[in-house]
């Protein structure tokens, strides 16, 4: 998907506005999250934060927000990773008409994570960071294990990552079709979800607190068939362009069955809601 930019950002920003995702992870935000990040600015003139896609950086500047009322008088500085353009630019148009983010800097890096990382080693950058979020970043990664050490070397003793991962129900429908979706390409390693990162974090003996933020996308468009909504919706599902002008009726039909198992989604009040919890 991540080849159609135009496309992919029609598909997020229709995600974005019909799921309730935005809204419970504002919630968390304003209590857990303040909570953990409490004691990070103890002694500091300065919080160093990344965040490693941003997007169209409306989560950062929620996080932000939220930092400077429980840290006042600290700079923050920010570095923003995304390999996007078009995201870049609308970050730094929504954060030039913020008055309230004045005392934050902003680093711009047009760049993958992995680019990221190979800059930050070539450069030997010796700057720590107090709290870095990796939020649905690791499923367009190489080696999730690998990106997760090398963020968490960034960090200050006291210092916070947040990793936000979709757990099983949605992998599942991924897994289930995905020799169909994907015939070309083989499924070396599970798709990465909330039980596959703690997992690892458990092998490797590191500490980590998990929540559970419950959310839902309504899928009810895409059981009329040329809803336009529907269309792109399903397109975000099963992670494939234009996927309704693309996959057999068959395929189709297959799919929606699941989406709609109970299983993946409860039917309220005649809407369809695909759960999409996130840990």
């Amino acid at each position: 998907m991540l080849q159609d930019q135009d496309r992919y950002q029609k598909v997020l920003k229709t995600y974005w506005r019909i799921c309730t995702q935005r809204q419970v992870q504002s919630e968390f935000f304003r209590s857990t999250l303040l909570d953990i990040l409490a004691n990070i600015g103890n002694g500091k003139s300065q919080l160093n934060i990344i965040g490693v896609g941003s997007g169209d950086g409306k989560v950062d500047v929620e996080m932000l927000s939220q930092l400077r009322l429980k840290h006042p008088g600290l700079l923050l500085e920010n570095e923003v990773v995304d390999p996007s353009p078009r995201w870049i630019h609308e970050f730094r148009e929504m954060v030039a008409d913020m008055s309230d983010l004045d005392p934050v800097k902003f680093i711009w890096n047009q760049m993958t994570d992995s680019e990221f990382e190979e800059q930050w080693r070539q450069r030997e950058i010796k700057k720590k960071a107090d709290f870095i979020h990796l939020i649905h970043v690791l499923y367009f990664v190489e080696d999730a294990g690998a990106t997760i050490s090398f963020f968490q070397s960034l960090l200050e003793k006291n210092g916070k990552l947040l990793i936000d991962v979709v757990q099983e129900s949605f992998i599942n429908l991924w897994e289930m079709f995905h020799k169909e979706l994907r015939p070309q390409q083989k499924l070396e390693v599970p798709f990465i979800n909330s039980n596959y990162i703690k997992k690892l974090l458990d092998e490797r003996g590191v500490p980590y607190q998990s929540y559970e933020l419950q959310c839902v996308l309504d899928i009810t468009a895409c059981f009329t068939e040329g809803d336009e909504t529907g269309e792109i919706l399903l397109d975000f599902v099963t992670q494939t362009m234009f996927f309704s002008k693309t996959a057999s009726p068959d395929l189709k039909q297959r799919i929606l069955r699941q989406m709609r198992d109970p299983q993946c989604s409860v039917e309220k009040d005649g809407r369809v809601l695909f759960n999409i919890n996130q840990e």
